[in-house]
């Protein structure tokens, strides 16, 4: 005699909204999908990867000063004295991190340099603004032009990573540097 297992109410639901997600994803597929082993995930952890997916396609290009309401506005550091811009830097830097901006990378900048920063090249940066509990945007403050690696290089790259750079670019890394600036800013829950 067979026993038949009726499916619990949650797994049933967990298998429409499965079903619900691939079919609005469908649209916004291309080649890299196929990357990911669905088959190896559980569906409950595989629809959170879809609702991330989608939520990402979605998502409206804003300008970082404009996910806040009302969005900042930072003055120029220039008319700021060394305290001022103290205590307007950590101020952002919490209200970004609010938003689930995290800044990478900021040691080897001044507090005026970091604001300055976060004034002319964050702030309005068009970037697609996904509402997400788990989703943080992460921004690499030793980019720079995006090209030149050696603020990386000489303050955050392991050896290993410095190595690496080696042997791909033929010539030596600038040398290692500690950064001046050592600050604790919030970072991302792992």
């Amino acid at each position: 005699m067979t026993i038949a297992r009726h499916p619990d109410p949650e797994e049933v639901e967990c298998l429409l909204r499965n079903a619900e997600l691939r079919d609005a994803i469908e649209p916004y597929l291309d080649e890299s999908i196929h990357e990911i082993d669905f088959q190896s995930l559980p569906t409950a952890v595989e629809n959170r990867y879809l609702e991330s997916m989608l939520a990402w396609e979605r998502a409206p290009l804003v300008p970082i000063a404009r996910w806040f309401d009302p969005p900042i506005v930072l003055t120029t550091a220039a008319s700021l004295d060394d305290e001022q811009v103290r205590q307007r830097l950590w101020n952002v830097v919490d209200r970004l991190f609010a938003r689930r901006i995290v800044l990478e990378f900021t040691d080897h900048l001044s507090d005026r340099d970091l604001y300055t920063l976060i004034r002319r090249d964050i702030l309005p940066t068009p970037v697609k603004l996904v509402d997400l509990p788990d989703n943080y945007f992460h921004w690499d403050c030793s980019a720079g032009d995006g090209e030149d690696l050696s603020v990386w290089l000489t303050y955050y790259a392991s050896d290993l990573e410095r190595e690496e750079w080696m042997a791909e670019e033929g010539r030596e890394p600038p040398p290692r540097r500690i950064p001046p600036y050592p600050r604790a800013l919030p970072t991302a829950p792992v």
